[in-house]
């Protein structure tokens, strides 16, 4: 005999399906299928469901793949390599994740609370994943010409003004020392909590001559970008 939903699951269902609703708004794509956007915003830390990951995997070859037609199609005099410049830095794991928070993916996206505590719900790779699996279930709901509109629309003027890939704040950082003849930053594990399926790892990074600096994250190299980006942003104005 199947469970009755209570009043509290009812309210729960239909709060869940208007922010979803209002969130195919901004992205300027209705799903047929809701299941489909539901999976793409399904971390894997909620092991009894079925997860983005796939979703993942399929996007990011139907991505680049779009982005590569777009500059095709718009740098007509530009050479592989300058195209290849460009495709990098569309297609890079901070424009992404910039994309996807600008959708609010951070709002919607579901985690186990381990993750969600950990910040995982803000983290980089994370959220890149999540614009990959959602482009992965746009495919899979009506195909490459929906991605090709949903791309061009949500990339918008960065197709003409992006050239480099950012640089991350582990480059940042090490770029920094150089800079002054310090050695190179170094990194250190200082724990790692939590099920294999959800790890929250501390990460410390020391450069020669200053205090560490530490961050949590959900992986160690996120835990590291996250500490870096903190130490970075404190000797960044010194010389």
């Amino acid at each position: 005999m199947s469970k009755r939903p209570t009043d509290r699951d009812i309210e729960e269902r239909e709060s869940t399906n208007l922010r979803l609703k209002v969130f195919q708004d901004r992205l300027g794509y209705h799903f047929k299928d809701p299941e489909h956007l539901r999976h793409a915003l399904t971390h894997a830390s909620m092991t009894e469901e079925q997860n983005y990951e796939r979703l993942e995997f399929l996007g990011d070859r139907v991505l680049g793949l779009v982005i590569a037609e777009i500059l095709y199609r718009c740098f007509p005099y530009e050479n592989e390599g300058a195209l290849a410049r460009r495709h990098s830095a569309l297609a890079c794991t901070q424009t992404l994740a910039k994309i996807a928070t600008d959708l609010e993916v951070p709002e919607i996206v579901r985690t186990s609370e381990a993750e969600r505590v950990a910040g995982g719900r803000n983290q980089e790779n994370l959220l890149a994943d999540c614009m990959e699996a959602i482009i992965g279930a746009i495919f899979l709901d009506h195909g490459y010409a929906s991605c090709q509109e949903v791309i061009t629309s949500l990339w918008g003027d960065k197709i003409y003004t992006l050239v480099q890939p950012p640089v991350d704040s582990k480059t940042a950082l090490q770029e920094w020392a150089q800079g002054r003849k310090l050695p190179v930053p170094t990194y250190d594990i200082i724990s790692r909590e939590g099920p294999d399926h959800a790890p929250v790892f501390t990460v410390s990074v020391t450069v020669e001559g200053y205090s560490p600096m530490e961050a949590r994250g959900a992986s160690r190299r996120t835990a590291e970008k996250l500490a870096a980006q903190s130490l970075y942003d404190l000797l960044k104005d010194k010389k």
